[in-house]
């Protein structure tokens, strides 16, 4: 709604989630080598965040207008390939351990 005359394609050419954190992975490393940081974070999180941003404004704050709005943000986005992502592992620095230094990492032949 705020951002309603200038928000479109005529005006901006991309936009970049960008997901950062500082803290390491703090003990959620178990977690991540059975469920996958990318299915946790990009599918639960970032994408939600992508279809707020992109979607039009709904028709009211009802759940089944917003879920409307961003169905068809997600039904208009081209499928992902991997040269369109940059990924990476956290490293040990700044005193917090790195992924595969992780005592809760069960799977330390992981590289991705």
């Amino acid at each position: 709604v705020a951002f309603q005359a200038i928000w479109n394609r005529h005006y901006i050419k991309n936009v970049q989630v960008i997901f950062k954190e500082d803290f390491g992975i703090a003990g959620r490393g178990g977690y991540f080598d059975e469920y996958g940081m990318i299915r946790d974070v990009m599918q639960n999180h970032l994408i939600q965040v992508m279809a707020l941003v992109a979607m039009e404004q709904p028709l009211s704050f009802d759940a089944h207008h917003i879920r409307a709005e961003k169905l068809k943000v997600l039904q208009s986005c081209a499928p992902l390939r991997m040269d369109d992502l940059v990924i990476g592992q956290y490293v040990s620095a700044n005193g917090k351990l790195g992924y595969l230094e992780e005592p809760t990492v069960k799977n330390k032949n992981s590289n991705r």
